[in-house]
């Protein structure tokens, strides 16, 4: 079963915005087409386009009658619109028709004013002339013809005016009724048309801003985001920024804030309890130790006392675990080839005790790193106890410094499997059951390694044993020098 992927929220708005800007538009087209309905408009653009393709056929022969002439334009009109009917006067009285004209316009229009609703009075481009309106009207003193216009020549217009007549025709039956059968197929069309292109223009236009927008909302979201990401176990009481953060999310901020606090005094609460158990386990294990030093020197004294090191030494490792997390002080800048040969000196006794000879191969040179010593120390400690312990009692322990800041501990012993390599940095896990040790060791090497920004593992190769090597930044000033052949 595939997991969901998490919808984008950006993405989400886009395709909403698109569906909800094309819905609005159908629903005012349909209020438009409604509203045209119950107005009955009529469009008389190709009633224009007749009358100037009639007046450019228009002619006169040789005798000055009106003909008209077969022109291209005409004959196209023709096929268009077979119904066409035309009715022409000049000044004269002279008149040419052709079509079957309807008998209200047989006349030529005389008398035509007077019966019509409304009409326009426009004139040509270079004609001064205002236009004007004409309506015939039902008033209080009897039906009357009015003639009107806002201004008496058109030089007094001193901007743009635009004049506006809508008029759509629909197709009726005999008896007068709309015949939808053809009307409605058009109206389909027509509003298909007429939504498409803005639906493309609004649903482009809303694809491209949308995703701007949404990113510059959300900008304190993803800084939000980013803060969270760089939370870990050494900075686990920091609390996430609301400032930024939009309304909708801030409950969920607020939430996993109370939720950072909680898990800090959880965590808070378990390292009191390890502290204070590692240090009062440690005076009953004195105890014990100056006891066992009186009791009469067999080997089940020496074992008592073994075991008794032991318990002392993981209490001890207790407490340096919980020090770690209160780690502070300045660092201090130190050579890791002094500080490396303190330890060997110091763990040369019970080194060859155990049965192993000890090498000691420093890098040429001072090698400074800026560290907290005693951790450090710590670190090397528990890898050279290590080494003793897992070496398998003979060979030889090398303690190696280089000049790029790496120490490493090599032993001769049966070596740590390939898959193992990892698990043994766990906390209490011990490649061997019955081991005397008790799986912090490694741990925390690597812990305080990472507050040096360092690192700590165990090393690939032919060789036999284990070859573990701690790497710590050199200081700023230190460069490495080259060595001689």
């Amino acid at each position: 079963m595939r997991k969901p992927r998490p919808r984008s929220l950006q993405w989400v708005l886009v395709r909403r915005l698109i569906l909800l800007q094309a819905a609005m538009l159908v629903i005012f087209l349909g209020l438009l087409t409604l509203v045209l309905f119950i107005a009955q408009p009529r469009l008389l653009v190709d009633n224009e386009e007749a009358a100037v393709v009639v007046g450019e056929a228009l002619s006169r022969d040789g005798n000055g009658q009106l003909v008209l002439r077969e022109t291209e334009e005409l004959k196209e009109f023709r096929q268009s619109f077979p119904n066409l009917w035309f009715v022409v006067r000049d000044r004269n009285g002279q008149e040419l028709r052709q079509g079957n004209v309807p008998a209200v316009y047989a006349g030529g229009g005389d008398g035509l004013l007077k019966s019509i609703d409304r009409a326009a009075l426009t004139f040509a481009q270079k004609d001064l002339r205002p236009a004007a309106s004409y309506a015939n009207l039902d008033t209080l003193a009897g039906r009357v013809g009015v003639l009107a216009s806002t201004m008496s020549s058109r030089d007094e217009n001193t901007g743009v005016e635009v004049n506006i007549d809508l008029q759509i025709e629909l197709s009726r039956n005999p008896d007068g009724t709309t015949n939808w059968m053809r009307v409605g197929p058009v109206l389909v069309i027509l509003t298909i048309v007429m939504l498409l292109p803005i639906v493309i223009v609004m649903g482009f236009t809303t694809l491209v801003t949308t995703p701007a927008v949404v990113r510059r909302s959300l900008a304190g979201l993803v800084a939000t985001a980013e803060e969270a990401s760089a939370i870990d176990i050494d900075n686990r009481a920091v609390q996430l920024p609301t400032e930024r953060v939009p309304q909708e999310v801030a409950p969920l901020v607020h939430a996993f804030n109370r939720a950072l606090a909680r898990l800090g005094e959880g965590y808070e609460k378990r390292n009191r309890f390890l502290t204070d158990a590692a240090h009062e386990l440690r005076t009953p294990i004195a105890i014990m130790r100056t006891r066992a030093e009186l009791l009469r020197e067999d080997p089940e004294s020496r074992k008592l006392l073994k075991d008794i090191e032991r318990l002392s030494h993981l209490a001890q490792q207790l407490l340096d675990r919980q020090v770690l997390d209160h780690s502070s002080g300045q660092r201090e800048m130190v050579d890791l080839v002094d500080l490396a040969r303190t330890l060997a000196a110091d763990f040369a006794p019970l080194t060859l005790e155990a049965g192993y000879d000890l090498s000691f191969e420093p890098a040429e040179g001072k090698v400074p790193v800026s560290v907290r010593p005693q951790q450090i120390e710590r670190v090397v400690a528990n890898l050279l106890r290590n080494a003793i312990e897992h070496g398998g009692g003979s060979g030889t322990i090398t303690v190696l410094v280089d000049d790029k800041g790496g120490l490493e501990i090599h032993d001769e012993g049966p070596g740590i499997p390939p898959e193992e390599r990892e698990r043994v940095f766990d906390p209490f896990y011990r490649l061997r059951p019955r081991s005397t040790g008790a799986g912090l060791g490694l741990n925390l090497a690597r812990e305080i390694a990472r507050l040096h920004d360092g690192t700590i593992e165990i090393l690939d190769g032919a060789w036999m044993g284990t070859h573990i090597r701690l790497q710590l930044p050199l200081a700023n000033a230190a460069r490495p020098k080259a060595k001689s052949a």
